[in-house]
């Protein structure tokens, strides 16, 4: 007789990666499924603890109690170890763990759906269920170990390894990727580099890498902001340039670029940025003359005059 005692929510069959960055000490954890938001359930990661990826007929208590055990001094060998100990259902789980001394633990169920396995490296392990071929986790392996760039680079050339070589079996519908920092944080929000989900998507991988340039771009906006903050207005200048020439599309990142310039009296060179942004969103004019009143751009009717007449 069959073991229909799992729910469906609970069948999570897919590949991912954990890994931390020997070079950053960053913690990572990427994930790609034929299932709609992969990532609520699969991915956990905390700052200076470790990361989780909780899979198969998917137990996401996994996820939350393998970051505690971590938390708390044990190795990602020692808190795999106690939660598959506790659990009944075992051989039926799929979960990885990387702590934050770049030590590994995986554990493959022999219920697990075929094909079904995983593979251990310096710092990462990959694993997948219900895959159209036994190379899908040897190929992450591979990719990942050759793979160039940060660490996000390296997490998502091994999930494109996957789909290369044959993928869940049943096809791509989510991916999700989250990175964490190498050094605790007492406030958790700010240890998160980076979290990024595609819920529902014919190509979840294409998607994600979209949305993580995407946040490249944001990020030289953020450096921006801080370099600003500090008063190195050049560096300032530069980061925001790089952030709307990553992004042409979004007339926003130009326009706060020719904001900072036009508050630093700089309105000649703000000017044409202004002209080119106000002809693609008619709503910014109207943006810039809220801001006086909020103290993101100094008070001067004249100079708004000149900036408003770049309305055509």
């Amino acid at each position: 007789m069959s073991d229909r005692q799992f729910r469906p929510s609970e069948l999570v069959s897919t590949y991912s990666i954990v890994a931390r960055d020997p070079a950053t000490g960053q913690l990572g954890v990427a994930v790609q499924s034929h299932w709609f938001s992969v990532g609520r359930q699969v991915c956990w990661a905390e700052a200076g603890v470790g990361a989780v990826a909780t899979q198969s007929m998917v137990e996401v208590s996994y996820g939350p109690r393998g970051l505690d055990g971590m938390r708390n001094g044990g190795s990602a060998g020692h808190t795999l170890a106690e939660l598959i100990a506790g659990d009944d259902r075992r051989e039926l789980r799929q979960v990885a763990m990387v702590d934050s001394k770049g030590r590994v633990a995986v554990h493959t169920g022999t219920r697990c759906i075929a094909e079904a396995g995983h593979a251990t490296g310096d710092g990462f392990s990959v694993q997948a269920n219900m895959m159209a071929n036994r190379e899908v986790w040897p190929s992450m392996a591979r990719a990942y170990r050759d793979a160039q760039g940060d660490l996000a680079d390296r997490l998502l050339a091994a999930l494109d390894a996957a789909q290369a070589t044959g993928g869940d079996l049943r096809g791509k519908q989510s991916a999700a990727i989250l990175i964490v920092a190498a050094e605790p944080s007492p406030e958790p929000w700010t240890g998160v580099v980076m979290e990024l989900r595609v819920e529902d998507h014919p190509e979840p991988l294409v998607e994600i890498r979209r949305l993580l340039h995407l946040q490249r771009a944001y990020e030289h906006m953020n450096q921006g902001d801080a370099f600003l903050g500090e008063d190195r207005v050049e560096e300032a200048l530069w980061e925001y340039r790089i952030a709307a020439e990553m992004a042409p599309q979004i007339p926003e990142l130009p326009f706060w670029q020719a904001v900072t310039l036009a508050d630093l009296g700089r309105v000649d060179e703000a000017m044409p940025l202004f002209e080119d942004v106000f002809a693609r969103d008619a709503n910014l004019p109207e943006l810039l003359q809220r801001l006086p009143s909020s103290g993101l751009l100094r008070d001067d009717p004249e100079m708004m005059a000149r900036i408003l007449s770049a309305v055509k």
